[in-house]
């Protein structure tokens, strides 16, 4: 259950729920599995954060997970992953199918990739019929960018704006042209 919580965690009361014990009982075996985790041969262990609890790696571990942190997003972003990251920068909150819209092309794989380096996140979901995600920056695309907010971003005036969404436009037709020939 812990480990499908995830960063969430779990109260003692839902656990109790689940486990259809009582919180006493729960309560016991949570403190088994906290003195099992805290051998030295475990890489995790089992805490209590606000009310909740986690499974969460040993601190003695933690230069590993930033190496392997750095390793995976030092590798760059690709020309359609950025396209869709400024275009989320500057339109959130915003819909896939907006992206796409804007893009002319499927935008799944960026957004995909997007969202496993923590450079954006759901930050909602549209009203209507569907009810789609909506997409936004996160603190770590503020990092990833050097930016302290995001209204340090450059402005768009309405003329590049046009243009961007003209090339975008432009690029689509004659792939679609090309494809036709």
């Amino acid at each position: 259950m812990l480990f499908a919580a995830g960063d969430e965690g779990l109260a003692l009361k839902q656990m109790a729920s689940v486990l259809e014990l009582t919180e006493s009982a729960t309560e016991d075996i949570i403190t088994e599995l906290q003195e099992e985790y805290l051998q030295e041969s475990r890489g995790i262990q089992l805490v209590e954060l606000a009310g909740v609890f986690q499974l969460v790696t040993k601190k003695e571990h933690s230069d590993y997970l930033k190496k392997l942190v750095e390793t995976s997003s030092s590798h760059g972003l690709s020309q359609a992953a950025l396209e869709t990251l400024a275009i989320i920068a500057y339109k959130q909150p915003i819909a896939r199918a907006q992206i796409e819209e804007i893009r002319g092309v499927k935008t799944e794989r960026p957004i995909h990739t997007l969202v496993s380096k923590a450079l954006i996140k759901e930050v909602g979901r549209m009203e209507g019929s569907g009810r789609a995600y909506l997409y936004g920056t996160t603190k770590e695309f503020l990092d990833y960018f050097g930016l302290k907010a995001i209204d340090e971003l450059p402005a768009l005036d309405a003329q590049n704006e046009q243009d961007f969404e003209q090339e975008e436009a432009d690029l689509f037709f004659e792939t679609f042209k090309g494809s036709i020939e």
